[in-house]
This record gives C-alpha cells, sequence and structure tokens, in this order.
C-alpha cells in the first residue's frame, strides 16, 4: 500500500484520502455509461477521517470499479467508448480535469455472504443492485455487490493535515503527549507535518473558493 500511495504522489506530498462507494449505485441491468451519466457528481463517500465530502478537483488518483457489467449503447460520449477502463478514463476526466488519474474494472463482484457484515438496504437484489421497492427478503439475502473505489491526492488533504497539527500542538501544551518526547524532536515532527501540509496548498479550498492557511 506503501509503494502504491507513492504512485499518486508528488512534489513533497505523502498522503492520499481513500473513497468509495459500497455498494455502486446501480439499477439491475444498467451499463456502465448509463450509471455513471445519471451522476453529476461522483457517487463516492470519504473514508478518511476529515470534514470534507466533496472534493471538486485532485493531483492524482487510482480509481477500481468492479462488479459492474461491461455493455455499452450509443447514446453520449460516455457510451461511445470502446471499453470500461475508457469509460471510466473519460468519466473522471470530466469531473478532475487535468489530473493524474488510472482506472481499473474487474468484472467480479465483491461478495458479501457471511461473515461479511450484513448491513444493506432491503433495495438491494441479491447482487447489490438497486431496486425501486424493498423486496420480501432481508438484507442478510444479498450475496454480492458492485464496488466502486480510489485513493487520491487532494487539496483537500490540507485541511486534515493542518488539523493534525493544531490537535498535536494542544496535545503538548497540555501535556497530554507520549512522556519522554524531547521538545526539539517534537518541534521538529510538527515543523514537517506543517510542511507536509502545505504541499497540498493551491490557494483554492475543495469549493473553489480561496483557502485559509494554519495560521497557528
Amino acid at each position: 500500500m506503501l509503494h502504491f500511495a507513492d504512485s499518486l504522489t508528488f512534489s513533497g506530498r505523502k498522503v492520499v484520502a481513500a473513497w468509495a462507494a459500497l455498494p455502486f449505485p446501480a439499477l439491475s441491468g444498467s451499463s456502465l455509461p448509463d450509471v455513471l451519466s445519471a451522476h453529476q457528481d461522483v457517487p463516492w463517500k470519504l473514508l478518511s477521517s476529515w470534514k470534507e465530502q466533496k472534493v471538486s478537483c485532485c493531483f492524482a488518483q487510482s480509481v477500481v470499479l468492479q462488479g459492474i457489467c461491461p455493455e455499452k449503447a450509443t447514446r453520449s460520449p460516455l457510451h461511445s467508448c470502446e471499453s470500461p477502463e475508457q469509460v471510466l478514463q473519460h468519466y473522471f476526466h470530466t469531473q478532475f480535469p487535468g489530473a493524474f488519474s488510472t482506472s481499473h474494472v474487474l468484472q467480479q463482484p465483491c461478495h458479501t455472504q457471511p461473515p461479511f457484515p450484513q448491513f444493506f438496504s432491503p433495495l438491494l437484489t441479491r447482487r447489490g443492485f438497486l431496486l425501486d421497492k424493498a423486496q420480501g427478503f432481508s438484507s442478510a439475502g444479498v450475496e454480492s455487490i458492485p464496488v466502486l473505489a480510489a485513493l487520491q491526492s487532494c487539496p483537500g488533504l490540507q485541511g486534515l493535515l493542518s488539523g493534525l497539527c493544531r490537535e498535536l500542538r494542544g496535545r503538548r501544551c497540555s501535556g497530554s503527549c507520549t512522556p519522554g518526547l524531547e521538545q526539539d524532536d517534537f518541534q521538529e515532527a510538527l515543523e514537517e507535518l506543517r510542511t507536509l501540509a502545505q504541499c497540498y496548498h493551491t490557494g483554492f479550498g475543495a469549493d473553489g473558493s480561496e483557502d485559509e492557511t494554519d495560521s497557528d
């Protein structure tokens, strides 16, 4: 995982954010272009511990989709792509112009038989696709799901790292940090963390407004 994250980071950056759509919100029988065309924004949720839940730009990302059938028609630029990988590449080029992006598509879904946690909505088929109304069986009947997952290097990580820097500084001031840690070592680590946060600074936040730097 460390080497994989390294392949997505440059210019002093070392951290990536994890995103996932579990399950990927697709109607039964829908093609990948149909599903993506139905979503104006990328249909995933942040797994990393920072407040931002939407990113409008990124530096680099690697995306994996599994469990979606590759059928295509001829009604939009997405439908004209020759392969599922090209569909994803075109979609993410539109969502994140200028970002380095790799895409991988696996036909095998994510299997969810026990002991996988059965926390699924009754609005899912046994194969994890969306229904218009709930079926008679419980969510425990979901045997597999389509999944979209990504690792992403994006400007919003500056807020996560700056917040961590402030939290560590506050713990040090309150005396709750690890006993025996030398002040000079702590300050050096804190400065390295602050420098790392600044590597994600673009002058604009994830929503396009001017970003606020850490003033502490």
